[in-house]
């Protein structure tokens, strides 16, 4: 039997997360409700990034995320309001099932990425 698929596994991480709008993105940012985590690897930061986010490439995201490894980052609080967003929405969509595991209550991702937020016409730092 054949396993699945990388874009099966993201449709179906899609299905049980929250998957939010630029819009709803730049408003929980606004209102300092969330701590908002890049994904991307260092070559791609170099397209921008949203302002006020945290760059935690994805193979570390749970080393960073959690409060039990010595390479735990502050700024990453299971009992904060976490976003996650990565290019295309991919990434970020298969994190939160790992951020759930580590225990955070409130994770969610910018559904469609840094692309996404761009087409919206969002600021974007250089």
């Amino acid at each position: 039997m054949a396993g699945k698929t990388v874009a099966e596994l993201v449709r179906n991480a899609r299905k049980d997360i929250e998957n939010l709008t630029p819009d709803q993105v730049e408003a929980e940012i606004a209102a300092g409700k969330a701590t908002l985590v890049d994904l991307r690897d260092v070559p791609e930061l170099a397209a921008g990034s949203i302002p006020g986010g945290l760059h935690v490439s994805r193979g570390m995201l749970e080393f960073h995320a959690d409060p039990a490894c010595p390479l735990h980052k502050r700024e990453l609080d299971p009992d904060r309001r976490t976003i996650l967003y990565c290019a295309g929405g991919g990434r970020s969509a298969l994190a939160v099932h790992s951020l759930r595991e580590l225990g955070y209550r409130s994770v969610a991702h910018l559904d469609g990425g840094f692309h996404a937020w761009q087409a919206a016409g969002k600021p974007v730092r250089r």
